[in-house]
């Protein structure tokens, strides 16, 4: 077996990334993928390894810094930033592993009334990082964006939209990703930590943990999740309700996975295909400026309409997948021909080679403005890394272990994992195939008052748009509908990283903090 050990840093030394491979179909081998899993939208499928090895060293203390951050709005904003980690323990008080996290705490603030924010990327195996120096916190760098390169110099700057304006963060990663660890043998801790029901069960724990601690209970609760914690949070809200007994004010999900059967059975169902179209229509929309709200409802028309029709119809309408083919070349600026051969069905893998594939270059799948030089231009199917995937590795870890290390002084002395591989392929996902949206709607059913804001950039191929928005359609009102809202943006995985689209969706946020609709 290959061990691919993605971000092995300790203090500062990088290690290797892995791969990504993804399905194949058309051009290419026909293989399907066996498993889907995102890691802050990225699919991982490598051979199977032990995800971690059993440490008998525990983290040290945490440690609190006292620091300050100038807002958009020119005010200096103080605040207290602790790294630390809290222990998981078995039935009989052993210790089956410690998840580390970030808190950032405002100053002169009355607990009661301010609100708390947990916030988790994907994977499963992914850590908290994206979120903490892309989005929330109050340090930023900037990553998936055009131009940007791993070797890239990423100065940690004061961030004037942090979150921490209106809520204090906790920045959390799960066993087995930043410098969480499992003290358990591999056995054990697959079975504590690394499969779907295990993982929003003690992370659950987690939080109603933290809350004690730190004297928050009565505090407002809300729960960032992006990609695959579209699945974790969802039913991390559920729980923390039914069983730790801690209310959730809103739940907020970026490019969210939150229904696997969207890509499920691509010989047969059509739902892979109709969720994937409008992403790609929009890239090509992009391209041409032309990116526009009306213009991809046109295209949503088509997908959930002619489209999914002319699939279905199959050899009993031959002529149908030449017209879904012609109609699909138009709207995502491939040859005919190539969509014709495919059956009106393009994969991402095939998307992302063909559409610049006269540059020597691919585009990426989380954003497909961002690209990198194809290494095997001459092959008959795509080989190489993703810009973003393995693009962002070495300039978020680097940034990220500075920063705890060196400017927070908590130094633990394993090595800090951006995105576990080795986990993520040996992740339990139980019985079938995931899903959020149940919990989603339990969880919204048993309090009224509980918000959710969903939202996705345009051009995500990774964790489509359209594939959350049909999933939201089927939501019941259950009071007042307003509570919930869908939004989009241009931009793809991270379409927080486009300036523009990070301040639209900022004025969202506040909606889902403030009090009423």
């Amino acid at each position: 077996m290959r061990k691919l050990m993605i971000s092995l840093w300790k203090h500062g030394r990088a290690g290797s990334p892995g791969t990504d491979r993804l399905s194949k179909r058309g051009i290419g081998s026909a293989a399907r993928l066996r498993r889907i899993g995102l890691a802050a939208g990225f699919i991982l499928l490598l051979a199977p390894t032990a995800a971690v090895q059993a440490e008998t060293s525990k983290l040290p203390e945490a440690v609190t810094r006292q620091a300050s951050v100038r807002l958009g709005d020119g005010r200096s904003l103080a605040y207290q930033v602790t790294a630390g980690a809290l222990p998981v323990e078995g039935p009989g008080g052993e210790l089956l592993g410690e998840v580390s996290y970030t808190a950032y705490v405002a100053a002169g603030q009355e607990r009661a009334r301010r609100p708390v924010t947990f916030a988790f990327n994907g994977g499963p195996g992914a850590s908290s990082v994206f979120l903490h120096i892309g989005l929330l916190g109050p340090k930023r760098v900037d990553f998936a964006v055009a131009g940007s390169t791993p070797s890239d110099a990423t100065p940690l700057l004061d961030n004037p939209d942090t979150w921490l304006a209106f809520t204090d963060l906790v920045f959390v990663d799960p066993v087995g990703t930043g410098f969480s660890k499992a003290h358990a043998a591999p056995d054990a801790a697959r079975k504590h930590f690394f499969g779907t029901r295990q993982d929003a069960d003690y992370l659950s724990g987690f939080v109603a943990r933290w809350l004690a601690k730190n004297g928050r209970m009565a505090s407002p609760k809300y729960l960032v999740g992006e990609s695959y914690a579209g699945i974790r949070v969802p039913k991390m809200a559920y729980r923390l309700v039914k069983v730790e007994g801690v209310a959730v004010s809103g739940i907020i999900l970026l490019s969210p996975l939150l229904n696997s059967v969207m890509s499920a059975e691509p010989d047969i169902s059509p739902l892979p295909w109709v969720s994937r179209l409008p992403s790609m229509a929009a890239t090509h929309l992009e391209r041409q400026g032309k990116l526009t709200d009306a213009a991809m409802r046109e295209v949503e028309t088509y997908a959930r309409g002619d489209y999914i029709r002319d699939l279905m119809l199959g050899r009993e309408d031959p002529a149908a997948a030449t017209r879904a083919a012609d109609r699909v070349a138009d709207l995502i600026g491939l040859p005919a021909e190539t969509v014709r051969r495919l059956g009106a069905r393009v994969s991402n893998l095939v998307y992302t080679r063909e559409l610049e594939k006269e540059k020597g270059v691919f585009v990426s799948a989380y954003d497909p403005v961002v690209t990198n030089f194809d290494p095997y231009p001459f092959s008959a199917e795509r080989q190489g890394d993703d810009a973003i995937l393995q693009g962002s590795i070495a300039p978020l870890t680097s940034a990220i272990v500075h920063y705890v290390t060196q400017d927070i002084g908590w130094k633990p002395e394993n090595t800090y994992m951006t995105l576990n591989i080795p986990l993520n392929r040996g992740w339990d996902s139980g019985e079938g195939l995931q899903e959020s949206v149940s919990d989603l709607r339990k969880a919204m059913a048993m309090d009224g008052n509980m918000k959710l804001l969903i939202s996705h950039g345009y051009t995500d191929l990774r964790t489509p748009y359209f594939a959350s928005k049909l999933a939201f359609g089927q939501l019941p009102p259950m009071g007042d509908a307003g509570r919930a809202r869908f939004t989009v943006y241009p931009g793809g995985h991270m379409f927080y990283s486009r300036a523009d689209s990070r301040a639209a969706y900022m004025r969202d946020v506040r909606w889902a903090y403030s009090r009423g609709n």
